[in-house]
């Protein structure tokens, strides 16, 4: 559902008014995505700001973050989640002490999450024990006992709170973070035509997605990419985007600091996250 500006701006026809066809592909997250664009695999990608990007960046593999992607606020797209058969043990974050708490991978921005809310609740990672568990197990996870708590995508969350199986435990501990972004590789940013409309293109979209903006027609485009039906679509919470394409540097440098104190970062200084965007596209995309 986050990737809802690219269905948008496809289904809309921004990218083909531009002149571009846009041919998607599924990677693992990780530093896959900016990986495969410094290979020259792909022009573009979408994806988390985690520990394996700023590793990736620091072994010299060329790739620009150009826009930011998705933001969250309560109701959180991704929220904390217990199993629904313990909500009168487990009623608030504070309740997770000496608990198993999952996230969907190591080093990924979920972790921060996790870390947030128990913050907000009095809270450290030393008072719960993390796992990883990918999102589609989570429920099975929660029903089986094998886990506590676990972050939980939408609209996996809500599909599965319909169903009676899980219920949101937090979904307000992040306000307007963000910690997805839209990558470019070198030649992309080279076809300066290209990358302009892309950027357009996208932006056009994320303006299509401000506000309350799940109406019946984006959920009908949404499930045409994901199969998830327009109805659930309709319920789950929606992600926020920026239509400026700024970049949050403070996010960035918020989410490589974090990384650093968990000891996921292979190498010493902290990079300059300064040097690893690009303003000029957006700039020179919005002025035509």
């Amino acid at each position: 559902m986050i990737y809802a500006p690219l269905y948008v701006g496809i289904e809309r026809g921004y990218f083909a008014a531009e002149g571009i066809q846009i041919e998607s592909t599924p990677v693992q997250g990780g530093s896959d995505p900016v990986v495969q664009l410094a290979a020259g695999n792909f022009d573009a990608a979408f994806g988390g700001a985690g520990a394996g990007l700023f590793n990736a960046a620091a072994r010299g593999v060329k790739f620009s973050i150009v826009a930011p992607m998705h933001n969250e606020s309560a109701p959180m797209t991704s929220p904390l989640v217990i199993s629904a058969k313990r909500v009168d043990e487990i009623k608030s974050v504070a309740d997770l002490k000496g608990k198993k708490v999952a996230i969907n991978a190591t080093g990924a921005a979920t972790e921060y999450w996790v870390d947030q809310a128990l913050i907000k609740n009095g809270l450290t990672m030393a008072d719960i024990e993390l796992v990883t568990v990918g999102f589609k197990d989570v429920p099975a996870a929660l029903e089986n006992g094998s886990i506590d708590a676990a972050i939980l995508g939408e609209p996996l969350a809500t599909i599965n709170v319909q169903k009676g199986v899980v219920a949101v435990l937090a979904d307000d501990f992040i306000d307007g973070f963000y910690a997805t972004y839209l990558y470019m590789g070198e030649s992309m940013l080279a076809d300066t035509a290209t990358s302009e409309g892309f950027m357009r293109a996208y932006l056009k979209a994320c303006g299509d997605l401000q506000g309350e903006y799940m109406t019946p027609e984006i959920a009908a485009i949404i499930e045409t990419y994901t199969k998830v039906p327009a109805a659930v679509i309709e319920q789950a919470s929606a992600a926020n985007y920026n239509a400026e394409g700024v970049i949050p540097v403070d996010n960035l440098s918020t989410l490589q600091a974090y990384f650093r104190t968990r000891g996921y970062l292979e190498y010493d200084t902290d990079l300059d996250v300064n040097t690893l965007i690009n303003t000029d596209l957006v700039a020179r995309a919005t002025s035509k």
